[in-house]
């Protein structure tokens, strides 16, 4: 990868975490900024593409669908990867749940977690075991 692609990359990196970490305990400010910069993203990208003589409606249309299909996006943009996981689960939707069931579901989430991380270490010791035993 190019030296300066991941020098921009951290930086944006880096300079996103402060940004949404502060931003996340003003949720109004957070919304209203993001809204204003998808409209102008939007924007942007609309205005480029009348540019474009070729670029019909229809055209416009397929090459968008392939493109969201190729990239697995297609589906989870307009429909949302939590709706679909709590259709099939039966669950709620996030929107629907009241906040004890969400952090009544982190933290069994996070004792999912810690439960694998215990296993993952089981399975550390018996490989180191069983290489001491086989002279590896």
């Amino acid at each position: 990868m190019v030296e300066w692609y991941k020098k921009v990359n951290t930086f944006f990196d880096k300079f996103e975490d402060k940004i949404r970490g502060w931003l996340s305990h003003h949720p109004i400010l957070y919304t209203f900024i993001a809204g204003v910069a998808i409209v102008l993203f939007w924007r942007g990208v609309w205005h480029t593409a009348d540019t474009i003589p070729w670029l019909t409606g229809p055209v416009s249309m397929i090459i968008a669908i392939v493109i969201l299909l190729a990239i697995g996006v297609f589906v989870s943009e307009f429909v949302g990867d939590m709706i679909i996981m709590s259709g099939i689960k039966k669950e709620k939707k996030v929107i629907d749940k009241t906040e004890d069931e969400v952090k009544e579901e982190m933290s069994r989430i996070d004792k999912i977690e810690t439960t694998l991380e215990k296993i993952e270490e089981s399975i550390d010791t018996i490989r180191e075991e069983q290489d001491i035993h086989h002279g590896r």
